[in-house]
């Protein structure tokens, strides 16, 4: 992680500029747990997450971002496609809060006081601090204990996120993305409550120990521009 943090700072400030162009605006879309309860898909939105992204613009070709996003997931034995948690049949309902800065990298130059229309794909990365709820089954397995929460659980994440953004108008900027992240915890779902006592808890341990949860946000954002005209000059 130090190292990820150190490029992003090196790559920033390559190119230093004067550019004082900021972005603002919602995000809205679905989100996916990927973990040891449920669906093993790795895209496959079926909660809603929404939120906030703002944009620093250091130049054509990155920007500095920070989001707050707040969704709700869950995850059911029933629906997996695996028959071994068909039979287990365990379930949770959680949430993720999310901070997340880092730098987002255009594939091609995106000026936004340029009077043609601009697109570009582009690439995100950082780091996210979120809060979730720690779960713990109610009984031993193999028994249907259920999941219950059993307070919050913060811990970070890295995110990456590969998106396609266009200019609306001369103001709207409109973008469509896919980011998973690869969190630091493995008690989203309950299935390690060593994180939550301290202790291993074998009869309340199911799935793989040794593997993160996942969880991914798809949606859309639409941003607002404002700001004087960068001038982005290498010194």
């Amino acid at each position: 992680m130090r190292h990820l943090l150190l490029l992003l700072i090196l790559f920033a400030f390559s190119n230093s500029s004067v550019a004082q162009t900021f972005e603002v605006g919602p995000f809205i879309g679905g989100a996916n747990y990927i973990g040891d309860v449920g669906k093993s898909s790795f895209i496959n939105p079926s909660t809603l997450v929404g939120g906030g992204i703002v944009k620093w613009n250091r130049s054509d070709r990155h920007s500095f971002r920070f989001s707050l996003l707040y969704a709700e997931i869950q995850a059911d034995d029933a629906k997996s496609n695996e028959v071994r948690r068909q039979q287990r049949g365990y379930s949770f309902t959680n949430h993720i809060a999310e901070a997340s800065l880092g730098l987002e990298f255009n594939f091609y130059s995106f000026d936004l006081h340029d009077a043609v229309p601009q697109s570009t794909p582009y690439l995100y990365t950082g780091i996210s601090y979120f809060n979730t709820n720690h779960h713990y089954l109610s009984a031993d397995h193999p028994n249907s204990g259920m999941l219950e929460p059993q307070g919050d659980n913060w811990s970070f994440a890295i995110p990456v996120i590969f998106g396609y953004k266009q200019t609306i108008t001369p103001m709207i900027i409109g973008a469509l993305e896919i980011g998973v992240r690869y969190s630091f915890t493995d008690n989203i779902d309950g299935s390690n409550p060593q994180e939550l006592l301290g202790r291993r808890d074998p009869p309340r341990e199911f799935g793989n120990t040794n593997t993160k949860d996942w969880y991914v946000f798809s949606g859309v954002s639409f941003t607002f521009t404002f700001g004087k005209k960068p001038c982005y000059c290498n010194i």
